[in-house]
């Protein structure tokens, strides 16, 4: 049985849970302990040098890195496809997949950092907020080219663009930056919802959010310390919360990716 090591609120982990099911490939789910607090230890840690979720684990075969498990699962399971099949089609999506992983997540994980942590009030959080529905109505524009008139970001079908844009996008809802439900983007949405491998991976993920409220008061007690990876400390940053970085780093709640 295939393991992953996951959280649900994680987009690079439900890329990873939407492509297996999709495949229709059996796996068991661990949510590794001590990540938030930056204490992760045990078979998590010996196989995932860099403390991150997801990691896949499939006998002598341990995999980090979403991207790299998503190339994994395509390999050793090449049936359905979900890369389409000419060159520059891959190349595509994959360039969808890479703007979303970086630009998308970190959009998506400051507006976590001032609605779920607190790390910003008053002035600063209205601005870093109307900052991210700004960049992320941009991106929407540009997820909306890259679709055109097709159905799927795939082409003819659900695939690997598809996969690496749902997380993202219906993450963007919950903080009101979503896209019109009868917009290109958002008619894509609901027809990528009605897929049973999205939906379960969304379900689980909303279930996760009730969690949430009770984090910020873990944070200033120095209990969980979010990790300020580079795309995330760049969006902070440009977008004018350069003090939530230092009240962080003076208060010992933030963290730096380690390669234990």
């Amino acid at each position: 049985m295939i393991t992953l090591y996951e959280h649900p609120l994680s987009p690079y982990a439900q890329k990873v849970k939407i492509a297996l099911r999709e495949k229709g490939i059996d796996f068991a789910l661990k949510v590794p302990g001590g990540i938030g607090a930056g204490g992760a230890a045990g078979e998590f840690i010996e196989a995932n040098p860099r403390a991150e979720v997801p990691l896949l684990i499939d006998g002598e075969a341990h995999i980090f890195d979403s991207t790299i498990i998503l190339e994994y699962i395509e390999d050793k399971w090449p049936t359905p496809p979900l890369l389409p099949h000419t060159p520059v089609e891959r190349a595509r999506v994959r360039t969808i997949e890479d703007v979303c992983d970086t630009h998308y997540e970190a959009i998506n994980w400051g507006l976590g950092e001032i609605s779920w942590f607190r790390r910003a009030e008053g002035e600063l959080a209205e601005t870093l907020r109307e900052r991210a529905a700004e960049q992320t109505e941009k991106l929407h524009a540009w997820l909306e080219r890259q679709l055109g008139k097709s159905d799927w970001f795939n082409g003819a079908s659900f695939g690997w663009g598809d996969l690496s844009v749902a997380p993202y996008v219906n993450a963007s809802i919950g903080f009101g930056n979503g896209p019109d439900e009868g917009s290109t983007l958002g008619r894509w949405l609901a027809r990528a919802r009605t897929r049973e491998s999205v939906a379960l991976t969304m379900k689980e993920a909303s279930a996760s959010i009730a969690g949430m409220e009770v984090v910020a008061g873990i944070l200033d007690q120095g209990l969980f310390k979010r990790e300020y990876r580079d795309h995330r400390l760049e969006w902070m940053v440009k977008s004018g919360g350069i003090e939530v970085v230092l009240k962080g780093i003076e208060r010992n709640n933030i963290r730096f990716t380690e390669f234990e």
